[in-house]
C-alpha cells in the first residue's frame, strides 16, 4: 500500500475517525484531525499526543476548512450527523452538517490541490429494495433524511470529479462496530447498544421482531477500505461497498452477545422506528475485485474483542 505524505481526518475523533487516524500514524503520515466534539471525544486520540495537530472545528466553517487541508494530499471525509433517527426527527439540522459540511469539504479540497478525498457514505442509500445482497449498480431508494444525504453526498463527489477533476471514492458503510463506539450516544450502533446493556446486566430494547438482517464490519476492517481507497488507481471516481457479506438477525445478534457475555436475558420489542430498514447485506465483490479488499474480522472474534474493550474500565466507554 502506497504512504500518504499529509492527510486531513474530518471527524477523527469519533469512532471510526479516530481508529484511522491511529492507522495512519502507524503508516508515518501527517495527519491532521478535524472535529468539532459533539459525537467525537478527546480521549479517542489522547494516546497519539503530538503525532497528530488537532483542531477543533466544524465542516460548515468553509474558512477554517481552507486553512486545514493546504498542504494535504488525502482527505477522509468522517464527519457526519450518522443517526437515522435524529435525521428523521431534526431534518433541517442534519441537511446542514451532511450536506452542506461535505460541499464545503468538497469546494476547500479542489480549491487547495487536494490529490483524493474519500468519502463516508452508508448502505442505507439502498432503502428496502428486496433484493439482496445489495449491489452498488441497484436503483437507490432512500427512506430517511439521513439516507437522502448520504447520496446527495455522493452525487456531489460525482460532480467535483467532472467539474473540478478532484478524485474522489465514497465507500458506502454497512454496519460498523468496535472498539470506541460511544453506547450512551443516540448516534450508536445496534452492537454497541447491546455491548452496554450485557456489561451492565440489563434488558435491550429491540425496535421491531428482532428479525431484520444486517451485515456488520469491524472498524479496522473499514479503515484498510479507507486506505486502500486512498492510494489505488482504480479506486478514483467509483462507489464501493464496504461490509463481509454475512447477514445476522438482530435477535440472534443479542443472543450471540448474551452468550459471549454469560447473560441470558430476554429482550423487550418496541415498534419499528421511522425510517429503519429491515433487510441489509452487501455484496463486496466491486471492491474486492478492483481494490483487493478482503474482511480479516470475523464477527464472532470482532464481538470478542469489542466486549474485551468494553470490559476494561482504562479503555471502555467513557463520558465526555
Amino acid at each position: 500500500m502506497k504512504k500518504i505524505s499529509h492527510a486531513l481526518v474530518t471527524g477523527g475523533a469519533g469512532f471510526i475517525g479516530s481508529h484511522l487516524v491511529d492507522e495512519l500514524v502507524a503508516n508515518g503520515c501527517r495527519v491532521t484531525v478535524l472535529d468539532n466534539l459533539s459525537t467525537g471525544h478527546r480521549h479517542n486520540i489522547d494516546h497519539l499526543g503530538d503525532r497528530i495537530e488537532f483542531i477543533e472545528g466544524d465542516i460548515r466553517d468553509a474558512g477554517l476548512l481552507n486553512q486545514v487541508v493546504k498542504g494535504c494530499e488525502v482527505v477522509f471525509h468522517q464527519a457526519a450527523v450518522v443517526s437515522v433517527s435524529l435525521s428523521v426527527r431534526d431534518p433541517s439540522h442534519s441537511c446542514e452538517v451532511n450536506d452542506l459540511g461535505t460541499v464545503r469539504v468538497l469546494d476547500a479540497s479542489r480549491r487547495n490541490g487536494v490529490r483524493r478525498v474519500i468519502m463516508a457514505s452508508s448502505s442505507a442509500v439502498y432503502g428496502d429494495d428486496p433484493r439482496m445482497p445489495k449491489t452498488e449498480d441497484m436503483a437507490l431508494k432512500p427512506l430517511s433524511p439521513y439516507a437522502v444525504q448520504k447520496l446527495t453526498g455522493e452525487f456531489y463527489a460525482s460532480v467535483f470529479g467532472e467539474l473540478y477533476g478532484l478524485e474522489t471514492v465514497c465507500l458506502r458503510y454497512f454496519n460498523v462496530f468496535g472498539p470506541r463506539q460511544d453506547p450512551s450516544s443516540p448516534y450508536s450502533g445496534v452492537i454497541s447498544i447491546f455491548m452496554n446493556k450485557a456489561t451492565a446486566g440489563e434488558v435491550p430494547t429491540i425496535f421491531g421482531d428482532g428479525g431484520q438482517s444486517r451485515d456488520f464490519i469491524y472498524v479496522k476492517d473499514v479503515v484498510r477500505a479507507n486506505l486502500l481507497a486512498a492510494t489505488e488507481t482504480a479506486a478514483a471516481g467509483r462507489v464501493f461497498n464496504v461490509g463481509t457479506g454475512v447477514v445476522i438477525r438482530i435477535l440472534d445478534l443479542w443472543k450471540l452477545i448474551g452468550g459471549l457475555s454469560n447473560v441470558q436475558m430476554d429482550p423487550v420489542f418496541d415498534p419499528p422506528r421511522a425510517g429503519d430498514i429491515r433487510e441489509s447485506v452487501s455484496d463486496i465483490g466491486r471492491i474486492r475485485q478492483s481494490l483487493g479488499f478482503r474482511p480479516h474480522m470475523a464477527l464472532r472474534q470482532g464481538l470478542i474483542d469489542t466486549l474485551a474493550w468494553y470490559r476494561n474500565p482504562s479503555q471502555g466507554p467513557r463520558k465526555k
